[in-house]
């Protein structure tokens, strides 16, 4: 088996399974690299542009609407690009949607991100644990007939993907007559969808289509009819102020900005589209469940099979000698970033858009080897 120090940098960004932040295209890297030195169309460095400029202006623009026809929405969907990661939208949400109201929202408690959002929403309102995963491990997500919506919920908030349990729901939820709240962080545009059934959804870039620091909030106009007026809420917790001021209240990370425009010009030019991308992804996951599952028990998934996630593939071995083993194995071979979240620990190796068919197949002939010995 071939030691790290003989693998390129290239490589050794390609074979980069951690959960965030990840992988991104050989392309956008290229083009980001050339941006520090030189943004096209601008004659300075990314890193010394100022936000104000027309061309951040025309980024902006630019990558709302690559946002908007990648999910298959209408001009009436604001496309925002906030900081404060997936943990600031926790807050902002029941802020503008539930409190004062004199019903629960509801939330769904599938994972460790879920969990995460139930103490903020506490703090603004009355919330309703519709369904907890917390009994039995969070090994799994609810069946339709373990979900009982209220008609009168101000909204419904879940989770599409937990990115630590490896859990992701491959259907949508709720009632059509209830806003439907949805936390995207982990598999946001990588693979086709009803989109419009979501009156609000949010996704920080570190997983499928950036760097750390930007978090692209997609949200329905009329969603905000009852929220509270403009210079009610501070302005930078205020979708109204974010609105109007184009995410340019403040300072925004231009630079990461600027690569989520690159991957979305990626997934559109090089990919096309979603659904091409949705094959890809369900084909790198396909593979290395397979590895699983034929492994005779000695790699064991922690999803149940029908609410697997193409994005986390969550796994354990026999014994913590063996994972070890396992993860030194693995960084010999070039691999990082497979251990998994310290709330289940395990192996979970992210496959994010950036991810290649063959660092995956890389993975799988690590794993066989490793057995085999």
């Amino acid at each position: 088996m071939e030691s790290i120090e003989t693998v390129s940098i290239d490589e050794r960004n390609r074979l980069n399974f951690s959960g965030g932040p990840g992988v991104l295209p050989d392309t956008v890297l290229r083009q980001a690299q050339e941006a520090i030195r030189e943004a096209p169309g601008a004659g300075l460095s990314i890193l010394g542009i100022s936000h104000r400029s027309d061309w951040f202006a025309s980024v902006v623009a630019e990558l709302q609407d690559n946002v908007r026809s990648l999910l298959g929405l209408p001009d009436n969907y604001h496309v925002l690009f906030l900081q404060g990661g997936a943990t600031q939208q926790f807050t902002m949400v029941p802020m503008a949607l539930l409190a004062g109201r004199a019903n629960p929202a509801e939330y769904l408690h599938t994972g460790y991100w879920s969990g995460k959002a139930l103490p903020e929403a506490r703090r603004e309102g009355l919330v309703r644990v519709l369904w907890s995963g917390e009994p039995h491990g969070y090994d799994r997500l609810p069946a339709d007939n373990e979900l009982a919506f209220a008609p009168d919920a101000p909204y419904l908030h879940y989770v599409s993907n937990e990115t630590v349990e490896g859990l992701q729901f491959h259907r949508v939820l709720g009632r059509d007559d209830v806003p439907r709240i949805c936390d995207m962080s982990s598999d946001f545009l990588s693979a086709p969808g009803d989109f419009s059934k979501f009156s609000l959804i949010y996704a920080h870039a570190q997983k499928n289509i950036g760097p750390a620091g930007v978090t692209v909030v997609v949200m329905k106009d009329e969603l905000l009819k009852d929220a509270p007026a403009p210079g009610v809420l501070p302005g930078f917790l205020d979708y109204h102020e974010q609105i109007k001021a184009s995410s340019i209240l403040n300072t925004p990370p231009v630079f990461a900005i600027y690569v989520v425009l690159l991957v979305t010009r990626w997934l559109r030019g090089e990919i096309g589209g979603l659904t091409a991308m949705g094959r890809i992804n369900a084909a790198k996951a396909d593979l290395l469940y397979r590895q699983i599952d034929d492994s005779g028990g000695f790699y064991q998934a922690h999803a149940a099979r029908p609410d697997r996630s193409t994005m986390n593939v969550t796994f354990r071995l026999p014994t913590p000698e063996l994972h070890y083993r396992f993860i030194e194995m693995a960084a010999r071979a070039g691999l990082s970033g497979l251990s998994g979240h310290r709330s289940i620990g395990g192996i979970r190796a992210s496959l994010y858009n950036g991810m290649q068919l063959a660092a995956v197949e890389k993975l799988v002939e690590v794993m066989r080897d490793f057995q085999s010995r």
